[in-house]
């Protein structure tokens, strides 16, 4: 954990903050919550973009959450480069583009991952593989795809931290 906190920051990231992240730190939470475990962390999502700043998540999100019994409360907001690095001691990047943006940031690398990491059904996954694919402006069930691979990486996630 960085600093003397005693919790363990968890900040997950995709560009806008509407969509993946926030569906992503509702899951954590709700998971967390299930486990009994909620009380040790300290959660959050973020946009490396500054594009939906203050707004509640893509409705599609909400929806589909809500369909699963998760419940989205954040407020998009953009990656602050100072104080989330100092903050969490993860930072989770959605796909690649992110995590490079971050890197560009400066988010230490040895505290910085890809989301799908996470997902035992793809260890030793590289590339493109390990990308949530952004479902804003996909038609379908994309929100729905992105919701099944976030869980499967959420439980992994908690796994691995609570070794």
């Amino acid at each position: 954990m960085t600093g003397n906190k005693e919790t363990f920051g968890v900040l997950f990231v995709c560009l806008g903050n509407i969509c993946r992240s926030p569906l992503a730190e509702g899951i954590f939470i709700h998971m967390a919550r299930q486990r009994g475990m909620l009380d040790r962390f300290d959660i959050d999502s973020a946009g490396t973009g500054a594009y939906h700043a203050g707004e509640r998540a893509d409705p599609r999100s909400i929806r589909v959450a809500k369909k699963h019994g998760v419940e989205l409360v954040s407020i998009a907001r953009q990656f602050q480069p100072r104080e989330d690095i100092d903050r969490f001691d993860l930072i989770i990047a959605m796909d690649r583009e992110n995590e490079r943006n971050l890197l560009g940031k400066g988010a230490p690398r040895d505290r910085l991952r890809l989301m799908r990491s996470y997902d035992p059904a793809l260890a030793g996954a590289r590339g493109a593989e390990l990308d949530v694919p952004d479902p804003y402006f996909g038609e379908g069930d994309g929100f729905q795809s992105v919701y099944d691979m976030l869980t499967r990486a959420c439980s992994g996630l908690l796994v691995s931290i609570d070794r």
